[in-house]
């Protein structure tokens, strides 16, 4: 039976993707397994600059002054190598979640940070507004989408500093303009690839301003100078993002992602809203498109809609247990149908109820 997932990371990849990277772990390059080839090959050196080209294509960004980097470490590791490549004095974060709040931990080892906002006091169920970003900071950093929580920024402030986004559980899934972030980053086992590799999009002006050594696996520099290969990258990782951004090339783009995507999120919470046995999470204004968070009204229904649940083949909808209840994660493969399968259970239960 096919499996509708909803899982929050990693993330369903699609169908075509699967193929290819199956088919490449057996034969990549003249009988050698893409696990076993050399990263200095030309057939993955050649991976490696289309998977930054496409990543920058993809993002509008070509020719405007940004490089692309395929980075280990996951998005966790960008926290403390944001600050040590562009934190002098002091650094702005919005504080909106989980992710967020780490950031804000790693970046203080360094210097004084200051929160520009903060929805920590409604368990982050929505993201503030109207708050000011001083000129005279370093940078101004954010997170476009907060998958525990299933917030999401639909608008970005008009920055003076640089700013800095973590995008791990959004990239590539809204059309947006993306030269007005200085730095994104994103782990690409919520909308890209698997679980091993993290985008990073910066542009080159904004580095070499620090007064502090940076040790080399930290500093984007040497990563960019490199071509993302200053050491053995995560070759799998890169290979399967390449095939997912590809993918999305082809299919028209953000563009037409972000219309399947609205499609998927509007279903969801239509029946969210409608069916009296369920209740979103996040304030309406800031849902996400990409993370839908809801509770029941009668947890006594719980064993029950989790037998029905399992039944219809949904997997990784449980909610984190920041938040309790149910999440179910739309990224940009999973189809409409999966969408329609979880529905189609709610309404199923209220007929039951």
């Amino acid at each position: 039976m096919k499996k509708h997932n909803f899982s929050a990371g990693p993330c369903v990849l699609p169908k075509s993707v699967m193929e290819q990277a199956a088919a490449a772990v057996l034969n990549f390059d003249e009988g050698l397994s893409l696990l076993e080839i050399s990263h200095r090959s030309k057939p993955f050196v050649d991976v490696m600059e289309n998977a930054r080209s496409l990543a920058l294509e993809l993002l509008g960004l070509e020719g405007k002054g940004y490089k692309a980097l395929f980075l280990q470490g996951g998005a966790s590791s960008q926290f403390l190598m944001v600050a040590l490549n562009l934190l002098e004095k002091r650094a702005g974060y919005l504080n909106t979640g989980t992710w967020a709040d780490k950031a804000i931990k790693e970046a203080e080892i360094y210097d004084d940070i200051y929160e520009v906002g903060s929805s920590k006091n409604a368990n982050y169920n929505y993201i503030p507004k109207g708050y000011d970003i001083p000129d005279d900071y370093d940078y101004f950093h954010c997170t476009s989408n907060n998958t525990i929580f299933g917030t999401q920024m639909k608008n970005f402030p008009n920055s003076p500093i640089p700013m800095v986004c973590d995008m791990s559980s959004d990239i590539f899934s809204r059309q947006l303009d993306f030269s007005q972030f200085d730095l994104i980053y994103a782990g690409a086992q919520k909308n890209m690839g698997p679980a091993g590799t993290t985008l990073v999009v910066v542009k080159e002006d904004i580095l070499g301003k620090v007064s502090r050594k940076i040790p080399s696996m930290m500093d984007y520099k040497v990563h960019i100078s490199k071509g993302s290969m200053f050491n053995t990258p995560p070759v799998f990782a890169v290979y399967v993002s390449m095939l997912t951004m590809q993918w999305l090339k082809d299919l028209g783009g953000i563009k037409a992602i972000e219309e399947e995507n609205e499609k998927k999120a509007r279903l969801i919470y239509s029946e969210i809203d409608l069916n009296p046995l369920f209740k979103g999470y996040a304030v309406k204004e800031d849902r996400s498109n990409m993370n839908a968070t809801f509770t029941l009204e009668n947890e006594n229904l719980k064993e029950t809609f989790d037998a029905m649940v399992k039944e219809a083949g949904i997997n990784g909808i449980n909610g984190h247990r920041s938040v309790g209840g149910y999440r179910a994660s739309m990224y940009n493969a999973l189809t409409l149908d999966s969408v329609k399968a979880l529905v189609e259970v709610m309404s199923e239960l209220e007929s039951k109820a």
